[in-house]
């Protein structure tokens, strides 16, 4: 069975070789599919869901107890910010940031922390706690690895319509707990009627069950 860590490990490989994509560098400057996205900062931020996870584990292992992931879903200030809200400006500021160095540059850098975590994730200890610089609360290194494979799965089909090469294939061991994730969420936001008539009764299927 394929632990979380490997699953996420395969999904940071499949975000690198997309960054590679030829189509990538060359529309760089390009308006991406997301609305105030350039290309360049949509690949940063898809580089930094895999860049994020050594950062994170450098950090000091918090002592406070974890929260879940739908704890974590509840608290996050992005998830019913406005397009030019904050916490949404600093998002793409961040992507825009971690690519001032060119396409090569980030593919390279992404490319590196992913051969890295094929060793680190392995060896860290069971239940390991983390706590990732932009929220005040405590993940497991398990759930942490959740949420960006969520984000990865999400923004390489962004990244992919927006330079015009196909969505990356994933695999069940990253699609089967991202979709999982997002099936939660979008119970919790729409309630689960709507979620299970989305997903067997067309004719009773509301505008949209989507989790964000």
């Amino acid at each position: 069975m394929t632990s979380t860590r490997d699953a996420f490990v395969q999904a940071a490989a499949s975000a690198a070789a997309l960054l590679r994509e030829p189509a990538v560098a060359a529309s760089w400057d390009s308006a991406s599919v997301l609305r105030e996205f350039s290309v360049a900062g949509l690949a940063g931020h898809l580089a930094r869901q895999v860049l994020a996870v050594p950062r994170v584990l450098a950090q000091p292992v918090p002592a406070d107890q974890p929260v879940s992931l739908l704890d974590h879903y509840g608290r996050v200030s992005w998830i019913d910010a406005g397009l030019d809200d904050e916490a949404n400006v600093e998002i793409r500021r961040g992507g825009e940031g971690e690519a001032a160095d060119g396409a090569a540059a980030l593919a390279a850098k992404t490319a590196v922390a992913v051969e890295a975590l094929r060793s680190a994730l392995p060896a860290e200890p069971a239940g390991l706690l983390v706590r990732p610089s932009w929220v005040s609360w405590t993940l497991t290194l398990d759930d942490f690895l959740i949420t960006r494979m969520m984000e990865i799965a999400v923004h390489s089909d962004d990244l992919a319509l927006s330079v015009g090469v196909t969505t990356p294939t994933l695999p069940p061991t990253v699609v089967d707990p991202v979709l999982e994730l997002l099936t939660r969420l979008a119970v919790r936001r729409h309630g689960a009627t709507a979620v299970l008539r989305a997903l067997s009764r067309s004719e009773r299927a509301p505008g949209t069950i989507a989790a964000f």
